[in-house]
């Protein structure tokens, strides 16, 4: 579990202007956060606009990142929905080549009880080949998983391995710390939160301003976990306004725009989201411009 200590990057998934999926893109993303000095990669989380892909295209874009990958850096796989059944088939019939475990994003929309998220997670867990990461994030889900139920299925399930939490709760943040199995990973799930929740004893961030700044947030999130937090408060302050900036017109609209500025790939994004504004694109640069951030 070691390898999912630090810096974890949620990909975006780069398209063409005619909305393809954009490989040559893809790669050069893979390439600037290998050379940042991420710790690993997330390939179709929710900043990977998983929600406008087809399952033959989450295929290709799986395949496609542990090819280029090539063994660098662990990854780790996002599939998660509604569909109980429907999740535990897509995670059956996924090709795990390259692959360390499976982020799942706890059930949208339906709005399960407690009980019903941990029965969600228990079938999965049952026939999952690899581990799981749970992922709590209520703003996008509408329900939220409490603390009681990330660590009782902690205790259940050893290949639940950790959470990915963005509820901003620093009182569920307590209380998974003080009930969790000790070598049950807590991850931030918001960039904003990441030195603080480090502090508290998280194990780091699965990032989305990561894609556009690997360096600047990998060595704030290093001096962190080594304990140093005086040299890492300029940094995280330094990272404040960015991140603001990327999330103001929604996710990954925002980083896109950065990613585009630096030459990484495109900004282009799916219906319904659309790209940032024009207003909001020059913030962004100026932001960028700031930070020294170069490809």
């Amino acid at each position: 579990m070691n390898k999912f200590q630090g810096t974890g990057v949620a990909l975006v998934t780069p398209f063409n202007t005619d909305g393809s999926v954009d490989y040559n893109g893809l790669k050069n993303v893979i390439n600037h956060l290998v050379d940042g000095g991420i710790d690993y990669l997330v390939s179709l989380g929710t900043t990977g606009e998983t929600a406008t892909m087809t399952k033959d295209e989450k295929k290709k874009v799986w395949a496609y990142t542990a090819e280029i990958n090539n063994n660098r850096l662990p990854l780790v796989a996002g599939i998660g929905g509604n569909n109980t059944l429907a999740v535990a088939e897509d995670i059956k019939t996924f090709d795990a080549t390259g692959y360390s475990a499976i982020l799942s994003v706890s059930p949208y929309y339906n709005k399960p009880t407690q009980e019903g998220i941990y029965q969600h997670y228990k079938h999965l867990s049952e026939i999952s080949p690899l581990d799981l990461i749970l992922y709590n994030v209520p703003g996008r889900t509408g329900s939220n998983m409490s603390a009681e139920t990330t660590c009782r299925l902690a205790h259940d399930f050893k290949n639940i391995i950790a959470t990915k939490e963005a509820s901003g709760s620093f009182d569920q943040f307590n209380q998974i710390m003080r009930d969790k199995p000790k070598d049950f990973l807590l991850i931030s799930g918001d960039d904003p939160v990441t030195l603080p929740m480090i502090a508290l004893g998280a194990s780091g961030i699965i990032s989305v301003i990561g894609n556009a700044l690997p360096k600047q947030f990998t060595e704030m999130v290093n001096l962190c976990l080594d304990g140093d937090y005086k040299a890492a408060l300029p940094a995280h302050l330094s990272l404040i306004e960015f991140t603001r900036l990327a999330f103001a017109e929604g996710n990954p609209a925002g980083v896109k725009a950065a990613l585009k500025h630096i030459g990484i790939c495109g900004d282009t994004v799916r219906l319904p989201l659309v790209k940032a504004s024009s207003a909001l694109e020059q913030l962004i640069i100026a932001e960028v411009e700031k930070l020294s951030v170069t490809a």
